[in-house]
C-alpha cells in the first residue's frame, strides 16, 4: 500500500559525553612555524624577481647591479660569494651594456672589477688579467697625484674612473652562464 503520513517528533535525547579537548598548542605551532617558512619564501622569491627584473646578460655572462654601498673589497666579496665577481668590461659591447645599466638604474657611478693596488698605474681586472687593447678611460684619467686612487669606477656615459677603494657605492657583479 501507500507509505503512511509521517508521526510526530521523539521525546528529546540525553545530553551526549563531552568532546575531546583539542591539542591546539601544537598545531598553532605547526601553522606559526609555516607562516615563518612562507614570509622567507616570499623575500626569496621578491629577491629573485628583482634580479632577474634588473639582470642584463651578453652571451657567456649575465650582470647585476647591488644596490648595496660596499667598498671595492666588500664589493669584490660580495660577488665572490655568490659565484661571480665584480664586473670585467674587456669589451666596447660589454662596457657599453654595463653603462646602460648604470644609467637606466638611475645611478651615476658603480664599481667595476679593476684596479691598480698591486703596482701604481698597472690596472688588472678582478682575475688578475692586464688591460689587454681595451680601455675606456674618461678623459685626463686615471688620475692619481696622491696615490690613494687604486680602484676603478664606471660613470654612467660608460667611461672609467679611478677612485679610492674605500668609498662606499653600488657596484656590478658579473657571472658566468652555466655550459649545458
Amino acid at each position: 500500500g501507500d507509505k503512511g503520513v509521517k508521526g510526530l517528533s521523539g521525546v528529546s535525547g540525553k545530553k551526549g559525553k563531552a568532546g575531546t579537548v583539542c591539542d591546539c598548542g601544537r598545531y598553532r605551532r605547526v601553522v606559526g612555524q609555516l607562516n615563518i617558512n612562507v614570509a622567507r619564501l616570499n623575500t626569496s622569491i621578491k629577491f629573485l624577481k628583482n634580479v632577474i627584473a634588473g639582470i642584463r646578460e651578453t652571451d657567456e655572462k649575465f650582470y647585476y647591479i647591488v644596490k648595496e654601498e660596499k667598498n671595492y673589497r666588500e664589493a669584490l666579496i660580495h660577488c665572490r660569494d655568490r659565484g661571480g665577481t665584480l664586473a670585467m668590461p674587456k669589451d666596447e659591447a660589454t662596457n657599453a651594456l654595463i653603462a646602460d645599466y648604470i644609467s637606466n638604474s638611475g645611478l651615476f657611478r658603480a664599481f667595476i672589477g679593476l684596479n691598480d693596488m698591486e703596482k701604481e698605474g698597472q690596472f688588472v681586472y678582478a682575475d688578475n688579467s692586464p688591460l689587454q687593447n681595451y680601455s675606456n678611460w674618461k678623459e685626463g684619467e686615471p688620475h692619481d697625484p696622491a696615490g690613494r686612487e687604486d680602484c676603478v669606477e664606471m660613470l654612467s656615459t660608460g667611461e672609467w674612473n679611478d677612485s679610492e677603494c674605500q668609498v662606499t657605492i653600488y657596484f656590478v657583479c658579473e657571472f658566468l652562464k652555466k655550459r649545458k
